[in-house]
């Protein structure tokens, strides 16, 4: 395990390095001359040339993509992400945008898990019934639905014509104001985490080993609850490894509809104005949180199915 720890967390190294190459790249290549660049973050207002020409040479725009990929990587490696283009140190913004799409995310994997894996557990031992049909019918429904579209809706009848919640986070939103965003953010992994374990479930009632133990006598909540869930969670937290790193990123959406300061609503911000500073730093730690919650949900295989060894 320890071998397979050290080999992981190089590969690791690697895999961050291309991912920024790769986004760095791509934002470079999008970017117009000095000028366009200045003038895309400052709108409507005038630039003069010598303003032009001091934030040319502050953030390198002059220079090439290897020399300005070099001085952005020496900057990250002292754990410096750089300065916005809107004069904004990259790293205070994420300080201040992180923990908020943290505890966005929070709230959708909770959801998700919670309703999503007990409704897929029923709906597994129930196969073929009422209940399974109904969840089906119900996690279709979520599934074909974009969040754009679900987003604006559960904003007005929730938020505006019902009153249960509030219909916009704020500058500063507490747990109250991201809950119904929680929600709308963890409705669809909810759909894929139902379908997934009913599918596990079911396929793991009929194995030999869940016969076996009930032949023993074994009860029934002991062979569901501990033989037939255990291992049918293992591609469930498969998906929820990877579904973290996706709700993080992917929360753009949501948090535009719903004005939420976080990283989505930064990401965007910075794609619009083609500020490839903030783009790279914002992406640079989705990065890595994807690679850790991964290696974290290799490390549970073995927790959860003790016959998994690492070479």
């Amino acid at each position: 395990m320890f071998r397979f720890i050290v080999r992981r967390l190089l590969q690791m190294v690697l895999t961050f390095f291309g991912a920024t190459l790769l986004v760095y790249a791509l934002m470079f290549s999008n970017q117009g001359s000095p000028a366009q660049v200045i003038q895309s973050l400052v709108g409507e207002r005038p630039v003069t040339p010598a303003q032009v020409a001091v934030l040319t040479e502050r953030y390198h725009l002059n220079e090439g993509f290897w020399t300005q990929y070099g001085y952005y990587m020496k900057g990250l490696l002292q754990l410096d992400f750089g300065t916005s283009l809107t004069g904004r140190p990259i790293g205070d913004m994420i300080a201040q945008a992180w923990p908020v799409t943290i505890r966005l995310a929070v709230i959708g994997v909770l959801f998700a898990i919670l309703f999503g894996v007990t409704a897929g557990v029923v709906a597994g031992i129930r196969r073929a019934g009422v209940f399974d049909n109904a969840t089906l019918i119900l996690t279709l429904l979520l599934i074909s639905i974009p969040v754009i579209v679900l987003a604006p809706l559960a904003q007005y009848f929730f938020g505006i014509k019902l009153s249960w919640f509030p219909p916009t986070a704020g500058g500063d939103p507490d747990w109250w104001a991201l809950f119904l965003p929680g929600l709308v953010l963890g409705s669809l992994s909810l759909a894929t985490y139902s379908r997934l374990t009913r599918t596990s479930v079911a396929e793991n009632l009929r194995a030999d080993y869940v016969r076996t133990a009930r032949a023993k006598g074994l009860p029934r909540s002991r062979v569901i609850g501990v033989h037939v869930l255990r291992n049918s969670l293992i591609p469930v937290v498969t998906y929820i490894g990877i579904d973290i790193g996706g709700l993080m990123a992917g929360a753009i959406i949501t948090e535009g509809v719903f004005n939420i300061p976080g990283v989505g609503f930064n990401l965007f911000r910075g794609i619009r104005t083609e500020d490839g500073p903030l783009v790279v730093g914002f992406v640079s730690l989705l990065v890595i949180v994807f690679l850790v919650a991964n290696l974290i949900v290799d490390i549970m295989y073995a927790v959860l199915d003790p016959r998994i060894r690492y070479e």
